[in-house]
């Protein structure tokens, strides 16, 4: 008897260690998260394609990040994100091993190493006012051992060094306010020359001298007319610029010291000429000038006469001109024509030679061809070749060569303006027999090879095999629902104006729409709703978005709105609405087929309801009376809340316009208070339960109401920088105000802190981040609001059988009886943005999703910031997970949800309920976008992915064996005993 229990007990103890060292973390990265690295907009790009190294292209971006890229596969070799005021204006290569980046407006100037990336030297220049900045790298100029860079900003031209970024000379050009628009390098000449204008009506051409900044020649000459400032240069002793009128071509010449002007009518060179544009190529005797919806190529002759010589339509994009062999000159022009692009490379002096044509087929969703950058090469037969980096409109950026387009990549990914959620399609069809049997047949393998790597007995292939198979059979990338509600799609909005829709189990790009409007060509979208989101019919009925656009950058342009099938990604319809769109607000009604009821307020003060049916007419009046809304008007330190009118009267209007009357108005002085942050609760969120048990038995009830804003406000003086102020100077104020009264429900002032106010709204609870002045360090303050007009519903009992009063309806208009409780926490960190997760039913516990400054995510659990935190807590209150106070919130290293991965030029963070409740679903965006599956209290209500479930029948048979074993024994040792 005693031999089967030990032999029972190291059985038992055998499969236990088994369990517990089945643990591989490095196989399971990328199981539930993914992140994507983009770079944004390009501005400048500059090759570099020696014979020795890697091929590559350098460009930077609206987005302020300068990388390299691969030009065989179009990733990134490295890339560096500046501040978002350090914006790039210029780059170049120098020396043939140094970036060189000009940003800032001229003041900074940074040398960065071309293979790796590693900041080489960063030079600070003197900038004394706002004005154009300028840089340029000359080829051949020597100054004894250094190479200078020119420099133009702030009104100082400088001359840095390329080999340490040592300032060699500075030329102040402040006192009489001179812009510097180019400088030229003559030909084997140590004189420089800087051509600028002077209050926009003389042009000045100084000469010099590279050694030592001194001015050795200086020829200036005024213009009656006015200069534009738009310049091309044509060669080293000519610029083409536009007078004031637009409407004449100057071509300035300065030879010998002296300058000349030479003035064309753009109507002696087309007809029917209008304001014409210079456009940025820079060509060799030869000037580009948009009129009249095409582009002209005017010929510079040896006297300054202009002459056309070919004309292309608006659509066409060129790039500057590039030496080829034989001292010859080449620039490229490619538009769009359907879903086609056309790249032509001709010889700028001889327009009629064409070195290269080619059309390429492409996706129709990246609009028109925006800039084009050319490089040329040398092939195997000795002949020139050419390669075109081409953006797009939706700011895609694409390398063609040799006919086909070599990579693409979605760099408008990197400009999100608005996201929202959506279900994948329900999965209809049924699964074979000889399926099944395939699936049983790997399900059986893959637990053999899951045994062998719990038991440690895996191969290096088994260790690979078993990932292959994790990442095949969680089926993560499939098109359909899950049950668990894993996979969905993301629905974003760029600032191009285009849809994307990223599947959260791998990140890629199911579809991608661009908004085209009949009523503008190029709309920008303002953000994006869920228009259709069918339950009784989903699987018949598509669900769909709306997308609100605008033609044109000011409020009062006219709103476009367009309808997208979420699982096709094609346009349902589109519309121009013919008013403006000043805000949308989407209604808590739907009608019967599911579709979303959404007011859209003009600049006139109406409101416009969609869609425009006769049943959603209906549905809106029974409602009529009830619907309320609010706008604030930050500038002016107003909040006004409006209710509906009556329907529009004019000759225009339809019966779906509707008048609304102002009820209430909020102002805060503009000389003490600058409001500078406004938040509400999302309004799908769901709140589980209302009643709050504390520690002693009492009931709280939580202030639940979608009608609560949150407004931070601060001195105007502190509406500046951190530490531009003294704490007496500033103070912020944060407000609690119900909408539909206008009422101040709570009131809180913080004397000696200031902005950026970061908050979050949730259930009954807004969290808020600022600056201490007085203590030079970030807070972070909870509020919790209680309703107290329920105080006869604190027994425990009552909440347990029922008979409570919780379902009582509540009316703004009642005076509300309400406390509240708040705790203030220093915060080691500045923030960028503060998210809350969300579940699906509301009972796990939430987490603060903080975007840090260095750009990461940090999970804070809401515990952490309870206001009922005490120095010494009691027994019940530690069971009831009460943490003792402390001044400062932690920062654990293993809080952070994005690991050592960062999200570049941070700006938001999203996130979404999966149907499992323990679950929820993290979106965060900036230059990058990362995604992941958060389970704040664990995953107590489902299996990991990891689970073994042949290792758990193995113990159960081994333990059932050793249960019959020992039984077996035990009755032979008892019928021996008794045969004794």
């Amino acid at each position: 008897m005693s031999m089967a229990i030990r032999f029972y007990l190291l059985l038992v103890v055998f499969l236990s260690s088994a369990i517990v060292s089945f643990s591989l973390y490095e196989d399971q990265v990328g199981l539930m998260d993914w992140h994507q690295r983009y770079i944004g907009k390009v501005k400048h790009a500059v090759f570099h394609t020696q014979k020795t190294g890697r091929k590559r292209v350098i460009v930077s971006t609206e987005e302020n990040v300068v990388a390299s890229l691969d030009l065989r596969h179009g990733e990134i070799f490295w890339r560096h994100v500046l501040g978002t005021k350090d914006a790039i204006n210029g780059v170049d290569i120098a020396l043939g091993k140094y970036v060189i980046t000009l940003s800032s407006e001229g003041s900074v100037l940074r040398a960065w190493n071309l293979p790796d990336g590693q900041m080489v030297w960063e030079t600070s220049l003197h900038s004394a006012q706002h004005s154009k900045s300028l840089l340029s790298v000359p080829i051949n100029l020597k100054v004894d051992k250094d190479y200078p860079i020119l420099v133009f900003g702030g009104g100082y031209l400088h001359a840095v060094s390329a080999v340490d970024g040592e300032v060699l000379w500075k030329k102040d050009f402040t006192a009489e306010g001179f812009e510097v628009q180019r400088v030229l390098q003559p030909l084997e000449s140590s004189k420089i020359l800087v051509l600028g204008f002077l209050h926009s009506s003389e042009a000045i051409v100084y000469q010099i001298d590279s050694r030592s900044g001194e001015v050795v020649a200086e020829k200036r000459m005024a213009f009656p007319g006015g200069f534009s400032g738009e310049i091309s240069s044509v060669s080293n002793d000519k610029v083409v610029v536009l007078d004031s009128t637009r409407s004449i071509l100057v071509t300035i010449s300065f030879v010998d010291g002296e300058i000349s002007f030479q003035k064309t009518r753009i109507s002696d060179l087309v007809e029917d000429s209008g304001e014409a544009e210079i456009l940025s190529p820079l060509f060799s005797n030869m000037v580009a000038v948009k009129v009249n919806k095409r582009t002209i190529f005017v010929r510079v002759g040896g006297e300054g006469k202009l002459l056309v010589v070919d004309s292309l339509s608006d659509e066409t994009a060129m790039s500057d001109s590039l030496p080829v062999a034989d001292d010859q000159v080449a620039f490229a022009s490619v538009h769009h024509e359907g879903s086609k692009i056309h790249l032509m490379v001709k010889l700028v002096d001889d327009l009629d030679t064409v070195l290269l044509r080619e059309s390429i087929q492409m996706d129709q969703h990246r609009g028109r061809v925006d800039k084009v950058f050319i490089n040329n090469y040398i092939k195997t037969d000795r002949s020139n070749g050419f390669r075109a980096l081409i953006l797009m409109e939706d700011h895609s950026l694409l390398l063609l060569q040799q006919g086909a387009i070599v990579w693409s990549r979605e760099e408008g990914l990197a400009s999100v303006t608005d996201v929202t959620t959506a279900e994948l399609p329900v999965e209809k069809d049924g699964v074979s027999v000889a399926k099944v049997e395939h699936t049983l047949v790997d399900w059986l393998k893959g637990h053999i090879l899951k045994l062998k790597g719990s038991l440690l007995l895996a191969s290096p292939e088994d260790v690979v095999a078993i990932q292959e198979m994790r990442m095949k059979s969680s089926g993560r990338s499939k098109l359909t629902r899950d049950h668990n509600g894993f996979r969905k799609l993301f629905i974003a909005l760029t600032r191009a104006g285009k849809l994307f829709a990223l599947h959260t189990g791998d990140g890629r790009i199911v579809w991608s729409m661009l908004l085209n409007s009949p009523a503008c060509a190029h709309p920008s979208g303002i953000s994006l709703y869920q228009w259709q989101v069918p339950h009784h019919h989903a699987m018949d009925e598509n669900p769909s978005v709306l997308v609100v656009g605008r033609c044109g950058s000011d409020s009062s342009a006219p709103g476009v709105l367009s309808f997208v099938d979420v699982y096709t990604g094609k346009e349902i319809s589109s519309s121009d609405i013919g008013h403006s769109v000043v805000q949308v607000m989407p209604l808590p009604f739907t009608d019967s087929t599911e579709q979303r009821l959404h007011l859209i307020a003009d600049t006139n003060g109406h409101v416009h309801l969609y869609p425009k049916t006769s049943e959603s007419l209906s549905i809106f009046q029974r409602e009529f009376q009830n619907v309320y809304w609010y706008n604030v008007e930050a500038d002016n330190g107003i909040i006004r809340g409006h209710g509906m009118k009556s329907s529009c009267s004019g000759e225009t209007a339809d019966e779906y316009c509707f008048t609304t009357r102002e009820l209430w108005t909020v102002v805060f002085p503009l000389e003490s208070e600058k409001i500078i942050s406004t938040l509400t609760r999302k309004p799908n969120e769901v709140v589980h339960t209302q009643a709050k048990v504390s520690t002693d038995q009492d009931v709280l009830y939580k202030y639940v109401s979608r009608n609560l804003l949150f407004v931070a406000t601060v001195s105007p003086k502190g509406a500046g920088e951190i530490g531009s102020v003294t704490p007496e100077e500033s103070a912020l104020v944060v407000y609690l105000i119900d909408t539909i009264t206008g009422r101040i429900l709570h009131r809180l002032s913080h004397q000696g802190c200031q902005g950026p106010v970061h908050a979050v709204f949730s259930e009954n609870w807004v969290v808020y981040h600022y600056f201490n002045l007085r203590a030079h360090k970030y807070e972070v303050t909870v509020v919790e609001i209680y309703d107290q007009s329920r105080a006869e519903n604190k027994n425990v009992w009552k909440l347990v059988l029922g008979k409570h009063n919780l379902t009582a309806p509540i009316s703004s208009y009642s005076r509300p009886e309400m406390f509240t409780k708040s705790q203030s926490y220093f915060f080691p960190q500045s923030v960028k943005t503060i998210a809350v997760t969300s579940t699906a039913k509301g009972i796990t516990s939430k987490q603060l999703l903080i975007g840090t400054i260095g750009d990461q995510i940090l999970a804070l659990d809401k515990r952490f910031v309870d206001p009922r935190r005490t120095l010494n807590p009691s027994q019940a209150e530690k069971e009831e997970g009460i943490i003792p106070l402390t001044d400062s919130l932690p920062i654990i290293p293993q809080s952070y949800i994005t690991h050592s991965l960062k999200v570049e030029g941070l700006r938001g963070i999203v996130t979404a309920p999966a149907k499992l409740e323990s679950t929820t679903h993290v979106f965060a965006y900036g230059v990058d976008l990362f995604y992941t599956r958060l389970a704040p209290s664990k995953t107590y209500d489902s299996l990991t992915d990891d689970f073994s479930y042949a290792l758990l029948l193995i113990t159960i048979v081994a333990l059932v064996a050793a249960i019959y074993i020992t039984w077996a024994l035990s009755e032979k040792k008892e019928l021996s005993e008794k045969w004794r």
